[in-house]
């Protein structure tokens, strides 16, 4: 087979230079720099107190009810309190025209001086007639009817009395008061309308609002739980008086202010199964009102060596299940499978699945894949982490 010269001569050239070529080669690959191990933020898991927190649906109720009514029937002549305002214990409220009540005292008071009168003339009428029995100069009959006489006049004297006081007392009535501080609702009546005593309507609400109750159930099943695991040693016990209780507002906002639990009730509802608690919470703000949707937070028991960490710490695998990147000996990302508890301000309660000292990967997911060498920096809560670095993140409360 004949090969043409040109063919020959490009032959011959690609031999001669192929080393070149290689050389070249190399020495690119020389100048190349590795790749340097991405930046990750970590914590250092440890054990530490974890308060064990549980949040319950509650609604607001007022430390004290008290419907305003009149205890004297009349006519209303003047409203003196505006609607929806503050009233303290004692302030008038309403006025019943007094004049009716002004003519009855009166009448009482002429009654009772009239009955002192009477008293007066019975008294020296019974001390003669003492003196004249012991002389004999009446019988002792009519000793014993002046006798009685006294005691029939200071009777009167007494009921008279009784009659007076109890025409002030209606007078008193006349205007309506407030029976406790609070905030006042609607009038039920306006000027000109009659009232009857003891009247099962009300002419008006007071409720104390501060400090204020928040009442919120729990079911029997958790608490009997609750109760098995402070036994067990797996939980400490908080002391009653020691007992946090925080709300969250219908709008997911935190009140500021904490309160304290007051009882828990000792029966359990048959209808749902739940047993009431209620919790004490000051109002100065009026924040909260009767009748709010709450969640409330409570502390139920202490986990002494619990583990907690970051909410974005925490992957979601293809499976469902929860797992965390942790860092090896060599810096080297693995990952690792966890089992979840609850979730509460911002923390993951870890119940399986790593030890005091491991570190776990809080933010740079974005850098490497399992397996790769990381750079490990110490992370904060301040730093700035993204969503980006933690694409997919557990919401649910329990794993």
């Amino acid at each position: 087979m004949r090969i043409e010269w040109p063919s020959k001569l490009a032959m011959l050239f690609a031999v001669a230079i192929a080393p070149l070529l290689a050389a070249c080669d190399d020495q690119a690959s020389a100048d190349t720099p590795k790749a340097a191990s991405p930046d990750v933020g970590i914590v250092t898991v440890k054990a530490e107190p974890y308060a064990l927190i549980r949040e319950l649906p509650g609604r607001v109720a007022p430390t004290r009810v008290a419907d305003v009514r009149p205890r004297v029937s009349g006519i209303v002549t003047a409203r003196m309190f505006n609607q929806g305002s503050d009233v303290k214990a004692g302030d008038a409220l309403y006025q019943i025209d007094p004049k009716p009540f002004e003519v009855e005292l009166q009448a009482s008071e002429a009654a009772l001086e009239k009955a002192k009168a009477g008293l007066d003339l019975a008294v020296p009428q019974a001390t003669r007639s003492a003196a004249l029995a012991k002389t004999q100069a009446i019988s002792t009959a009519q000793h014993e009817i002046a006798v009685a006489t006294v005691n029939q006049a200071k009777a009167e004297v007494a009921a008279r009395e009784a009659d007076v006081a109890r025409a002030k007392l209606n007078l008193e009535y006349a205007t309506i008061r407030a029976p406790i501080s609070g905030r006042i609702g609607a009038a039920r009546i306006s000027e000109g309308a009659l009232v009857v005593q003891n009247d099962t309507s009300n002419l008006a609400t007071i409720q104390q609002l501060d400090p204020i109750y928040a009442d919120f159930t729990q079911s029997a099943a958790e608490l009997s739980k609750l109760r098995r695991a402070v036994e067990s040693g797996d939980l400490e016990r908080i002391a009653p008086d020691s007992v946090k209780v925080r709300l969250l507002l219908d709008d997911g906002t935190r009140y500021p202010l904490t309160g304290k639990l007051l009882f828990s009730e000792a029966r359990v509802d048959a209808s749902t199964g739940q047993v009431t608690l209620r919790g004490e919470f000051l109002n100065p703000d009026k924040v909260l009102l009767p009748g709010m949707y709450v969640r409330v937070l409570i502390e139920q028991g202490i986990d002494s060596d619990a583990i907690t960490l970051p909410e974005q710490a925490i992957q979601r695998n293809g499976g469902g299940g929860s797992e965390v990147f942790v860092i090896k000996d060599d810096n080297r990302a693995a990952i690792q499978q966890v089992r979840l508890g609850g979730l509460q301000d911002g923390k993951w309660l870890v119940l399986d699945g790593l030890k005091p000292g491991d570190r776990v990967v809080v933010d740079g997911f974005q850098k490497f894949v399992a397996g790769d060498a990381v750079k490990p920096r110490s992370f904060s809560q301040s730093a700035e982490a993204s969503d980006d670095d933690n694409p997919i993140k557990t919401i649910s409360a329990t794993r």
